[in-house]
Formats: C-alpha cells, sequence, structure tokens
C-alpha cells in the first residue's frame, strides 16, 4: 500500500440530526457521534466512524449552501465527496494533473490547489467519479497539528 487510504465519506443531507438518528436506530452504529455547527462553510456535520472509515453527514445551514445546491441539482441526498488520505498532497496533485486532472475551488475557502485545514492540507479535483467529488489531503502529523492549533489559537 502506498499510504493512501479513506480519510472520510461526506453525504449531502437536508437534515444531519434525522439522517444520524436513521444511523443509530436502524444500523445501531454512530452511538458516539458528533455533531458540529461550522459558522465559516455554514454546514452543520455529524461526524462517526463505521470501522475505520468517518462519515459526515452535511446538511447545509442556508438555502442554496454547498450540500443544499447538490441536492437541488440532482434531487436527492447522497454521497458528496471521498477525502482520499495521500502522503504528499503536492506529489499527488501533480501526478493528477499529469493524468488530465484539473483543480477545482474549494466551496469554503475559495482556493484552488493545496491549502490549510483543520486536519490537514487539502484539494479537490474538479472531475468527478461517478458522480461523486473527490478531495485529497494530507493528514497533518501530531506535531503538524499541534502547530496549526498554535498558529489558529486552538
Amino acid at each position: 500500500m502506498d499510504g493512501r487510504y479513506i480519510k472520510h465519506m461526506a453525504f449531502a443531507v437536508n437534515d444531519a440530526k434525522a439522517a444520524l438518528k436513521t444511523y443509530q436506530d436502524l444500523l445501531g452504529v454512530a452511538l458516539d457521534a458528533e455533531i458540529h455547527d461550522y459558522e465559516k462553510s455554514r454546514n452543520r456535520v455529524a461526524i462517526f466512524n463505521v470501522g475505520d472509515v468517518e462519515y459526515q453527514l452535511c446538511q447545509s445551514l442556508d438555502e442554496g449552501g454547498r450540500f443544499d445546491a447538490w441536492i437541488k441539482e440532482r434531487g436527492y441526498e447522497g454521497l458528496h465527496h471521498i477525502c482520499y488520505a495521500v502522503p504528499n498532497i503536492d506529489q499527488a496533485l501533480e501526478e493528477a494533473q499529469a493524468k488530465g486532472a484539473t483543480l477545482k475551488e474549494c466551496a469554503a475557502c475559495k482556493v484552488k490547489g493545496s491549502h490549510v485545514h483543520p486536519e490537514g492540507w487539502v484539494a479537490f479535483l474538479e472531475q468527478e467519479a461517478g458522480g461523486v467529488e473527490l478531495e485529497l489531503m494530507q493528514v497533518y502529523t501530531p506535531e503538524e497539528l499541534e502547530e496549526y492549533k498554535s498558529v489558529k489559537g486552538i
């Protein structure tokens, strides 16, 4: 294995709390889920793990927001994007672009290409795979995470 794995899968939903309750009631998973409201991106996200994969149930807090617009465009809730952890984001982006990929602007940050994020450096590809957005993330080492937190005053 080359150090790549699924970091998380993000699902666009109309109501994160209701979707979470379905996972809990019908499947018995996500009992320790956390729900966060992110003011910068105007999203509510229920976060939990199934095995080694993090699930994110993502709800726009505003009409026309990133996930709301996605649902309205397609007419259904569903898998919005998969985030793939990579050992070196710059190298992964170079390889993807050499194969024809183009970089997409991050809806929340308005940055195209690799940029800092609370968990690591992230970038989105313009191309989708089966209607699913592709995100790449170089996850911070524990030392890099501490540095990020100190810079942000967290």
